[in-house]
């Protein structure tokens, strides 16, 4: 049996399974032998397969054909998995094949109930193998390919509830009609009391904050119609197809491929391929869980059951600059970045009233007529076929906007902003089956806490929910009548609570689809006492700082220190906020700042082996009523250890003591690290070898050397404490084991390679703008967040950072607005009978005023039954974001090579599948639709990124930092991280130029990512996410290096030039204008290099080169080639 899977599932021992995100620790990853968990449901396609290695060439991409027949190219199982046995008294934990949901288990209450103790906190054991990345091993059966693609997946059990109605129409709420629809009119930022008009329920407030850049979900007008057909299935005719045509996807730029000799033989370039063979029958499993509705997150969540989860990367839209459209720019005070601005194009037009036509349908219904879109007198765009081969510059010069679902305008404009929450397909397939066929991942991203400009708040003691599923009351629910609504994810009829019926924007009574709940796809509530557990907690910050010599050579503890005076009353919070320090070398040391004292008192601990708290009462103290006494701590502090000579690091025992510290309130540990810790609990040893970095086909040591980081962060996340990581160091300092106490904590990990206050002045700026932004950042704490999803899909695979704590509830005891989330899913039942789908995420969190809130994001997409729909509708920038992190757990819980290998077959994967059930004229080349003419583009950046790259030295905590930013990051800030963008600057003009406060910002085109297209006598500037790279041409004109950089020629250029002189010069503004712009769209301050042909760093630079060839990496032709090559078997 086959078990390769980063889904995993701890048991408890009864039965109850709690799936964790990926990553797992290996060390307890097993499985026992013989023991399937797979079960006859459908498999669910995963790009992430390896397949068996191809032969023609010594080094080529293994990826099979799709023929039964058992040629070179066909899989064969991948080894047994090793067996691990449970400790005794402990439940064996187990984890799945990678992507396979959970079995199916109830879900587990959120209630609150006794917090795990240390022994319960054990890491869920994995099982590794090299077969699939949406796996689904089960028999497999001999010769058969990786995947069954063509059995629809039986039913899953009984209904969730038998009070739930069977699956019917689902209507939207409103018909609004050319003579009936009136706009909302404007919302106030007061709180509205009850009018005449009000009934005497009770008093409820709306407020809206000030409306700066365009509104996220502008609030179409609606109307209830109580005539209006229901948003349902169509009385005859086809399902409604894909999206409207949309421009094509943009695309990001990775870093290295590993070597892989050119495929051998003449180039296929102009060859007619054979039309591939059928696919064969393909065996898989893996136990499906069903969608699980309970209302464990109108509760605070309570037990936490520590089993593992993990993912670092994001679910955010849109692509680098330069990959999006230019169209007109924003009607926004502050123009985005064309990574960030294209996911919101579509969104931010103003809401015009939806005309129906007289005696046509209700609008909010998908009317037959909407099947023929696809098959109108022109092909939609996505669908446009393109030959890669022959169509050299596919990079689009502006920004594209991300996908559109084709759905009707009315619903269309009040749906759910991309930047938060965007799917990997727009269209969703009906069946299991035929997702398999398409042979592209399903999965959704999301930036729940994001900083938004306008976010509607509401206030009600009255939070309508569906009393079967608990879902909350959306755009995309359909109202019966004006006392009865139908949940869009259950189907349940639910009564219209008589609160309800009262509009508190228009002041108006029996409107209850025009209330603003029903009007936004993002929506906050200020949730009532049934809430909460407990009262809501104060904001407790505990500051963990490394003092040893290593640290005080490094100099951050004066930056951090004077950080920390400049923005201390900035710190989110109130009246109640807390704050307290511990430092540690060799010992620990604890800070009595108690009230009344004239100076803080330092208390050491040198008993690292039995941690206690000295005072516990008086080392968190509160801000406001103690200010002075931390002032002088940190003017002191700096000062205290400057001749020490303690070189030993005791950090496990620094995380118990402060764990201790903050387990009775909860509240964020940042801990700042600058070596391996190598004293006490937690000790570690260096596993890299620098000789191996460049030559070893596979890379070891991506997963911990222990547990005791990711069992202690289960323990902080049980008692909502969320752990930070700061690691500043020139050393191998093993992020692969520290970054679990970030991972499973819901914390964050920052990294700063080399860094040194006087030898690396760039990183010194980067942390010092990161620390700002970390300190004054909002901040939510003891947060839960639930995914729900319309019955008949079902949600198996989290990545990101967090705990999962029952099947679906994710533990957050802190929640940035910088964090990204993705989830994978499957089709469980036929979605025959519906038009459109819904997906609901709801956070629940504590503010740092200590208010309890729930923002709620509700995304809509249609429902489609052709495969050519579902590929116009492919939005290959969240395709790729998401295969990012599923080829992270795969490095991990397999190997790097099988993760490669995985990636290049998803490229050819779905090529396949278009080439074979899409195209009706089969022609040579490589052809793709216009929708995924940039997804070979985007895997080959990814294999040559720094997370994935081979045959190039890369130090392993570089390696395994760029994969823990794949997972956690936002999808727009990911998309640059591995495809950068790259402009020419010496020439920068006011044409097409952006105007903000008064500035203005060039907008230079984007250029593809080769050496042919620099100029030796120009000057271009390279935005790879964390780091911008200013290339200067050996001819570059003196006017350029006089005007912007100050220097006379190009042999003044100094060495080491991190910053941008700021000269009186239009160039430079110019210049200066446009690297800011970039750095203000992103929550992190990426550092700038000033290159020569002569700088260390010039090889870093050309590593993004990524369409060229090097020595261990294909070009991005002889890629294609070979991706042909592999198709055309």
């Amino acid at each position: 049996m086959s078990t390769a899977g980063f889904n995993s599932q701890n048991g408890t021992g009864s039965g109850q399974a709690y799936a964790n995100g990926p990553s797992q620790n290996p060390v307890a990853l097993q499985q026992l032998p013989g023991v399937s968990y797979g079960m006859t449901h459908q498999p669910i396609y995963n790009p992430m397969q390896s397949k068996a290695p191809v032969h023609p060439g010594p080094g080529l991409y293994p990826s099979g054909a799709y023929q039964p027949a058992p040629p070179v190219s066909s899989y064969q199982p991948g080894p047994p998995p090793t067996s691990y046995q449970a400790p005794p008294g402990q439940p064996l934990l187990t984890r799945s094949p990678m992507g396979i949901p959970p079995s199916q288990t109830p879900p587990q209450s959120a209630s609150p109930g006794p917090r795990l103790s240390h022994a319960q906190a054990t890491p869920p054991p994995s099982a590794a193998s090299s077969s699939s990345y949406y796996p689904n091993p089960q028999q497999l059966q001999p010769m058969a390919p990786s995947w069954q693609y063509n059995t629809a997946p039986p039913p899953m059990g009984p209904p969730n509830s038998t009070s739930t109605p069977p699956r019917g129409p689902v209507a939207n709420h409103v018909n609004p009609t050319s003579s009936s629809t009136v706009p909302p009119p404007p919302l106030s930022s007061a709180a509205y009391s009850s009018g005449p008009g009000m009934p005497p329920t009770s008093l409820q407030g709306y407020n809206q904050p000030g409306m700066a850049s365009p509104p996220m979900n502008p609030m179409a007008s609606h109307t209830y119609h109580p005539s209006r057909p229901a948003y349902g299935p169509p009385t005859s005719g086809p399902p409604p197809s894909g999206p409207p045509p949309t421009g094509p996807p943009p695309t990001g730029p990775p870093p290295s491929i590993r070597p892989t000799p050119l495929p051998t033989g003449p180039p296929v370039a102009n060859a007619t391929p054979p039309p591939p063979k059928a696919d064969g029958a393909m065996a898989g499993n893996g136990p499906q869980s069903s969608n699980s509705y309970n209302h464990a997150d109108n509760k605070m969540a309570g037990p936490p059951q520590h089993g593992p989860p993990g993912r670092h990367l994001g679910h955010y839209p849109s692509l680098p600059p330069g990959y999006q459209n230019t169209a007109a720019p924003h009607k926004s005070t502050s123009p985005m970045h064309p990574a960030m601005q294209s996911a919101t194009q579509p969104y931010t037009q103003t809401p015009q009233p939806y005309q129906q036509p007289p005696g046509g349908p209700g609008p909010a219904q998908l009317s037959p007529s909407l099947a023929a879109m696809s098959l109108q007198s022109s092909t939609p765009e996505a669908l446009r076929v393109v030959n890669l081969l022959q169509e050299r510059n596919l990079l689009p010069p502006s920004p594209t906007p991300a996908p559109t679902p084709c759905l009707p305008q009315d619903l269309q404009k009040i749906n759910c902003n991309p930047e938060v929450f965007r799917s990997t397909l727009t269209s969703i397939p009906q069946t299991q089956s035929l997702l398999n066929k398409a042979k592209m991942p399903l999965g959704l991203l999301l930036h729940p806490f994001k900083d938004l400009t306008q976010l509607p708040v509401v206030t009600s003691s009255t939070i309508v929910r569906c009393r079967s599923c608990r879902t909350y009351i959306n755009p995309f629910v359909s109202f019966l009548d004006q006392r009865r609504w139908k949940c869009n994810l259950c189907y349940r009829v639910n009564d219209v609570p008589e609160e309800f019926m009262y509009n508190p924007v228009s002041r108006s009574y029996g409107e209850p689809h025009k209330r603003p709940e029903v009007q936004n796809a993002t929506i906050e509530f200020i949730a009532p006492s049934e809430y909460m557990l407990r009262p809501p907690q104060p904001a407790v910050y505990l500051f963990v700082l490394d003092v040893s010599h290593n640290a005080v050579e490094t100099g951050y503890l004066n930056v951090f220190c004077q950080s920390l005076l400049d923005n201390i009353n900035t710190l989110p919070g109130d009246s109640r906020t807390k704050v307290g320090f511990i430092t540690f070398d060799s010992t620990i040391h604890f800070y009595n700042l108690q009230e009344g004292l004239s100076q803080p008192q330092m208390l050491i601990v040198s008993d690292i082996e039995d941690i206690f708290l000295p005072t516990p009462d008086s080392l968190l103290v509160n801000l406001n009523e103690c200010k002075e006494l931390v002032q002088d701590l940190l003017r002191s502090l700096p000062n205290l250890f400057q001749k020490t000579m303690e070189t030993q690091s005791a950090l496990g025992s620094a995380l118990q003591a402060a764990f201790k510290l903050l387990s009775p309130t909860g509240g964020r540990m940042s801990v700042f690290q600058t070596q391996l810790p190598n004293l006490g609990v937690g000790a570690l040893q260096s596993r890299e070898d620098p000789n191996q970095r460049a030559s070893a086909k596979d890379i070891q040591h991506l997963s911990p050397a222990t547990d005791f980081y990711k069992k202690l962060a289960l323990d902080c996340s049980g008692q909502q404490v969320a752990v930070d990581l700061f690691l500043l160091s020139a050393q191998y300092c093993d992020l692969a084991s520290l970054g679990c106490i970030s991972r499973y904590s819901s914390g964050s990990v920052y990294y700063y390679p080399s860094y040194h206050h006087q030898h690396n002045p760039a990183q010194v700026e980067c942390f010092q703008k990161d620390l700002k932004r970390y300190l004054t950042r909002k901040i939510g704490f003891e947060a839960v967040m639930r995914i729900r999803c319309t019955k008949g899909l079902s949600i198996h695979t989290f990545h990101g950072n967090f705990f999962v704590r029952s099947t679906d509830l994710l533990s957050l005891p802190n929640v940035n607005p910088d964090a990204g989330f993705a989830v994978q899913m499957s089709i469980e039942e036929n979605l025959d009978d519906m038009q459109a789908v819904s997906f609901q995420a709801a956070l629940l969190y504590t503010s740092s005023k200590g208010e309890r809130r729930i923002r709620v994001h509700t995304l809509c997409l249609p429902v489609v039954n052709s495969l050519s729909d579902i590929f116009s509708g492919a939005d290959v920038q969240a395709i790729t974001g998401l295969l990012a992190c599923m080829a992270v757990d795969r490095s991990v819980a397999a190997s790097l090579s099988d993760a490669r290998d995985a990636m290049t077959n998803a490229a050819i994967d779905s090529l396949s599948s278009y080439r074979q059930s899409v195209l009706t004229i089969q022609q040579p080349g490589l052809l793709a639709p216009a929708c995924l003419r940039l997804f070979p583009l985007f895997v080959l950046a990814l294999l040559k990124q720094k997370a994935f790259r081979t045959g190039t030295s890369t130090r392993l905590d570089d390696r395994v930092f760029a994969m823990c930013q794949l997972k956690y990051q936002p999808l727009v800030y990911t998309l640059l991280m591995i495809h950068p963008a790259l402009y020419r600057i010496d020439d920068l003009t006011d044409e097409g130029a952006l105007n903000i406060n008064e500035r203005t910002i060039p907008q230079p085109r984007v250029q593809q990512l080769s050496v042919e297209k620099l100029s030796r006598d120009g000057a271009f500037l390279m935005d790879a996410g964390l780091v911008i790279y200013l290339w200067i041409g050996r001819n570059c004109h003196p006017n350029f290096l006089s005007q912007v950089l100050g220097v006379p020629s190009y042999a003044a250029v100094p060495e080491n030039l991190y910053m941008l002189p700021e000269l009186d010069t239009a160039e430079s503004q110019r210049t200066r204008a446009f690297v800011g712009w970039l750095r203000d769209q992103r929550p992190f301050f990426p550092s700038l290099h000033v290159i020569r042909d002569e700088s260390q760093l010039k090889a870093s630079f050309m590593q993004n080169m990524i369409e060229d060839r090097t020595e261990s990496a294909l070009s991005y032709y002889e890629f294609l080639l070979h991706l042909q090559q592999q198709i055309s078997k």
